[in-house]
């Protein structure tokens, strides 16, 4: 059974499970000494957002395909919300922001961030395969949450006025990511509690960069705000939910490769079919959360 409860962590915490805790903890008291209460909030929310993921990642038995197909639209929401929020969020702050200080720095920020999150995600996947003594999702996780807090910092750090709106926007994939780490570590036996490292990791990177006073020219600006834009749309389609046989979300609903026969192969693809549905729709309540919340903060 998976080691992870948040009813005991003391008992079923492993070291590596305290040891995100503790950086943590950490990260957090350095962001209240220095005052950056939005990195603060940010960092918690992620720490918050994936480990409650993973906790209901244990909690979720597939015994049967009612309730694997249930399990596979859960998840298909959760990505496509926060897939949708993060998408409107970088629309509505980061690209004004690269585009108006410097339209063609930041133009060529936006392109160089694409191109920058294309490569972290391959290098994600290579350190999976590495014969590593660190199991291999919670160490691509660690290094998208590490990437993710260094663009937040710096992101912070530059126009330290900006709402914390955007930052949490864009940790809100950190609770389906927990989630579906959590059953794909506990299919194989293995402990989810390691999943506090990955989830600590954004506070970890984000508050020392946050702590740097960058150049407050407009080139810097739009350079950093250009290549925010670019990983963070990259992170953000990336993370919309492909309903296709191989995928999360198939694997929820209980679906694998094979050769199945005829009128089973209709059934998965009806079945895929609704979940893409869901997927799209998912995705637009996420965007619509954001402008409904952008609009009642209006002056």
């Amino acid at each position: 059974m998976p080691s992870f409860s948040l009813s005991s962590p003391s008992r079923l915490l492993t070291p590596v499970g305290w040891g995100g805790v503790g950086a943590l903890a950490l990260a957090l008291g350095l962001a209240a000494a220095a005052s950056l209460w939005k990195l603060l909030a940010i960092g918690a929310t992620a720490f918050v957002a994936m480990t409650g993921g993973a906790w209901l990642g244990t909690r979720s038995d597939a015994t049967g395909r009612s309730g694997s197909v249930r399990q596979a639209r859960r998840l298909a929401w959760g990505y496509g919300v926060a897939s949708g929020a993060m998408i409107t969020s970088t629309g509505a702050f980061l690209i004004p922001s690269a585009i108006g200080h410097d339209p063609a720095t930041g133009g060529f920020g936006i392109a160089a961030g694409v191109f920058l999150g294309f490569l972290l995600h391959a290098g994600q996947h290579q350190l999976a395969h590495l014969h590593l003594p660190f199991d291999g999702t919670t160490l691509e996780l660690t290094a998208h949450s590490l990437a993710a807090g260094l663009v937040i910092g710096a992101v912070y750090a530059t126009m330290p006025t900006l709402g914390p709106a955007l930052g949490l926007a864009i940790v809100s994939h950190k609770g389906p990511a927990g989630y579906a780490a959590a059953r794909r570590l506990g299919r194989t036996g293995r402990s989810v509690s390691g999943l506090s490292i990955p989830a600590a990791a954004v506070a970890v990177t984000a508050v020392p960069v946050g702590l740097i006073s960058p150049p407050g020219n407009d080139v810097v600006h739009a350079l950093v705000f250009g290549i925010a834009t670019g990983i963070f749309l990259h992170v953000a389609l990336d993370f919309l939910p492909r309903c296709e046989i191989g995928g999360e979300v198939s694997e929820a609903a209980g679906l694998t490769e094979g050769e199945d026969p005829e009128n089973e192969f209709d059934a998965h693809h009806h079945l895929l079919d609704r979940l893409r549905l869901h997927a799209v729709a998912s995705a637009f309540v996420g965007g619509a959360v954001v402008f409904v919340a952008w609009w009642l903060l209006q002056p």
